[in-house]
């Protein structure tokens, strides 16, 4: 059974918080762990996501908030690295989130490269650290498919969220397009270089 990576933003997600509650009831869930929560390295948190994915190829990773840019950077700047697909749940808007702490400003811009494996991006129209419409921007730019969560705060503890059985539901629907579109590529190729007629073949 693949594995799935748990990616948390600043300060992690203990307690109550559905990324914990995952945890404790996948047995196929692992935390990408940080050396320090609450002050974020952009190279160190990188490193350590690297380091979990080569550990667990073809994993599928959920990310909240600042997990969600650190996933669309990583996978921008290793292509190399085996990735199954990801959901993308609240992710913090690194270029406009207004009460951002001061330890977020070196991660610098928000990604904008296509992820090149299949998403899913959970949006919420009243996330404090994400505005709605430029949520949509950039589930757009990453090629991800975008869900309308409608008003869920953050998608966290503050707003309501310990045990959330959407997540893996939604999981499930990333892993399904992933099958789909393994099992689309054979006759995407074909379009792309149609066997010649047999009168063809011989002219």
């Amino acid at each position: 059974m693949a594995t799935t990576l748990i990616i948390p933003g600043i300060y992690g997600s203990t307690g109550a918080h559905w990324q914990n509650w995952w945890l404790r009831h996948d047995p196929n869930a692992v935390l990408v762990e940080q050396a320090d929560w609450d002050r974020p390295c952009p190279s160190a948190w990188a490193d350590a996501l690297i380091d979990a994915v080569r550990a667990h190829p073809y994993a599928w990773l959920v990310a909240h908030s600042l997990g969600a840019p650190l996933v669309a950077r990583v996978a921008a700047e290793r292509l190399d690295l085996q990735i199954a697909g990801a959901l993308l749940v609240a992710p913090a808007d690194l270029d406009a989130w207004n009460d951002a702490p001061d330890t977020l400003r070196v991660f610098g811009a928000m990604p904008l490269a296509p992820l090149p494996f299949p998403s899913l991006m959970v949006a919420s129209r009243n996330d404090p650290c994400m505005r709605f419409r430029r949520a949509r921007d950039f589930a757009a730019a990453w090629g991800s498919r975008f869900v309308d969560y409608g008003r869920a705060g953050h998608v966290n503890v503050a707003s309501g969220f310990g045990p959330w059985p959407d997540g893996p539901r939604l999981l499930a629907e990333v892993q399904r397009s992933r099958r789909r579109s393994r099992a689309d590529a054979p006759i995407a190729a074909a379009r792309r270089h149609p066997v010649p007629s047999a009168a063809g073949a011989y002219a």
